[in-house]
């Protein structure tokens, strides 16, 4: 027995290791060099979400990595929302040991989550790279909006996802701190992928290759 908690103790920790690493992976750590300029184009860019306050919040310590670039600006917010659900992945699966199988299934769904976040990701930095648009075709436009529209595609897969982990977690009668907690949790994950597709549908219609 004493074995066998060290091990799930060992496991956990490496598991919380992982997730510093993970997030400098997804986007690069902070500057403090950003200009009133780089803050006040996030503010305005952000003026486009549902949640603009926690758009800035979340984006601003990025703001001399972004400076005026929608792309970057894009791919940071998706970032910042992979980090976002990856912790609330860990956190559900620490609540799941002991509790129901809905909140096993929500884990399950935020995992879902969590591709269409990757994938929208991957494709973003194809097109910010230019693969698969030819900047000599004259149809190079419409073929940048149709790869975003696949970024699109996957942002929104990811919001249905958490909206589904809550939906159905409401109609349970459970109450108390495990029901609230996976509510806290997802909510705020929620809201920053809304905001995150809010940046990428401004990006797909006002962008350019």
């Amino acid at each position: 027995m004493v074995i066998q908690n060290l091990t799930a103790t060992l496991l956990l920790f490496t598991t919380f290791l992982f997730i510093p690493q993970s997030i400098s992976a997804v986007h690069p750590p902070p500057r403090l060099n950003a200009t009133t300029n780089d803050l006040n184009f996030i503010r305005t860019s952000c003026n486009a979400t549902l949640y603009p306050d926690l758009c800035f919040n979340s984006l601003s310590r990025y703001a001399s990595t972004i400076q005026n670039s929608p792309s970057r600006l894009t791919k940071l917010a998706i970032g910042v929302t992979i980090s976002k659900a990856k912790s609330t992945a860990v956190f559900l699966t620490k609540l799941s040991l002991p509790a129901t199988t809905k909140v096993k299934d929500c884990v399950s769904y935020l995992k879902d989550a969590l591709d269409e976040m990757r994938d929208s990701l991957r494709t973003l930095r194809n097109v910010s790279r230019g693969v698969g648009i030819d900047a000599a075709v004259p149809s190079s436009v419409e073929m940048f909006r149709f790869k975003m529209s696949d970024v699109q595609t996957y942002m929104s897969a990811a919001l249905t996802y958490e909206d589904t982990c809550t939906d159905e977690y409401e109609e349970m009668d459970e109450a108390g701190g495990t029901k609230t907690a996976v509510y806290d949790r997802v909510n705020k994950l929620k809201r920053l992928t809304s905001n995150a597709l809010a940046l990428v549908n401004s990006y797909a219609n006002n962008g350019a290759p």
